[in-house]
């Protein structure tokens, strides 16, 4: 397959595409927890479950979509109107008068979302070989970040010619997301993949038992890590002030974009477990700072921790995934992965508003980190020493 920059056209093209896809979505995400508590006057609780149901009811699709883009070996079309539907659900959030509204717009992204992540991540797998998995993914994941660093920059400046005006930058940043569509449509280009006996099915059968036990602590872990709307109403219960929350946002983004490739990198070099353990430790201890701190400029220290942590975990989590699924069931693996994630975000974020609404904010926080710890302490324990790794 051809390569750019020494990866595989696919994967460089899909991390344009994320990169588009993040600078739309990320324009506006850092402004809807403020939006819903300032502008329409939700409750603790209603952003929590805001937040919890979309990615739920997006997670029923995950893995159905992955099912369906290995049963047809189709990957690029499901990718297609995945994105699709995220980017023209948009004027449902730009013209929101009530916290439902906003909910129907979070439920029909996150189906959007739900739809595109297995395929594409299982075509990100397909085009790359066994040892450069690492590489892949944290390219990809610093593309999207990138992404997630242009956004709330574009924010900030619109903000401010606009009078304030949020709904602006919700119509504005379907632009990008329109880019994203046109990158797929004209450039991503399917694997052709070696035929195998095995059917895929949607069944934990089909699926290694060291997959299975990872997906164990995924469970726990994601349960604790609550909604990153949270992280915004504590930077502005910190003191940092609405306008700046774009730029805070960015400032976070922008060191996980950095870091993200070093982090793939060095999980191909000294292993993806040990470094996803680490990732989770970081975890606890950015959270934990969370609840102790005092003023706006924890906040800024913090984002910035929590940039890192983002990126020694999302992409190098994803790419272990790769070597835990046989090729096969590569897309369906990827949708019990990405469904798992989501269904435990409607609990995780219920339980974290509700936390923050009768204890305070630091409950929240506090909470989050000792599910990381068990999660660090049930890795250490279930995960077998050399999981098999799929040939490519």
């Amino acid at each position: 397959m051809k390569k750019i920059l020494g990866l595989p056209k696919n994967v460089v093209v899909l991390g344009l595409v994320s990169l588009f896809m993040d600078f739309s979505s990320e324009m506006i995400f850092s402004l809807i927890p403020v939006f819903l508590n300032d502008v329409l006057h939700a409750s603790k609780i209603s952003i929590g479950l805001i937040e919890g149901v979309a990615e739920s009811t997006a997670s029923m699709l995950r893995v159905f979509s992955g099912w369906l883009s290995d049963k047809f070996g189709k990957r690029k079309s499901i990718i297609f109107w995945g994105y699709a539907v995220s980017v023209f659900s948009r004027p449902i959030l730009a013209t929101a008068s009530s916290w439902i509204d906003v909910l129907i717009y979070r439920v029909t992204d996150r189906l959007g979302k739900g739809v595109r992540n297995p395929p594409r991540d299982a075509i990100i797998a397909d085009s790359t070989e066994t040892g450069m998995l690492g590489r892949s993914f944290g390219f990809h994941r610093s593309m999207d970040t990138m992404g997630a660093v242009m956004g709330p920059a574009l924010t900030f400046i619109i903000l401010g010619p606009f009078g304030g005006k949020i709904q602006w930058v919700f119509w504005i940043s379907m632009i990008p997301g329109i880019l994203a569509l046109l990158c797929v449509a004209l450039f991503v280009k399917d694997v052709k993949r070696s035929t195998s006996a095995v059917r895929p099915t949607i069944s934990f059968k089909n699926l290694d038992k060291d997959f299975k036990l990872f997906l164990i602590v995924i469970l726990i872990f994601t349960l604790g890590k609550t909604s990153e709307a949270f992280l915004v109403l504590r930077a502005q219960e910190l003191g940092v002030a609405i306008a700046t929350i774009p730029l805070l946002y960015l400032t976070c983004n922008l060191f996980s974009a950095v870091f993200s490739i070093p982090a793939g990198i060095m999980a191909d070099r000294f292993g993806k477990k040990r470094t996803i353990l680490t990732s989770y430790l970081m975890f606890s201890l950015v959270f934990i700072g969370f609840a102790v701190a005092k003023d706006h400029t924890h906040a800024w220290l913090l984002f910035i921790a929590y940039g890192l942590f983002v990126a020694v975990n999302e992409g190098v989590q994803r790419a272990y995934v790769a070597t835990l699924i046989r090729p096969e069931v590569m897309a369906t693996g990827y949708g019990v992965y990405h469904t798992v994630v989501g269904l435990s975000v409607l609990p995780s974020s219920i339980i974290g508003g509700a936390l923050w609404q009768h204890f305070g904010s630091p409950a929240l926080f506090y909470y989050g980190a000792v599910m990381s710890l068990f999660s660090s302490i049930l890795f250490i324990l279930f995960i077998s020493t050399t999981p098999r790794l799929p040939s490519k």
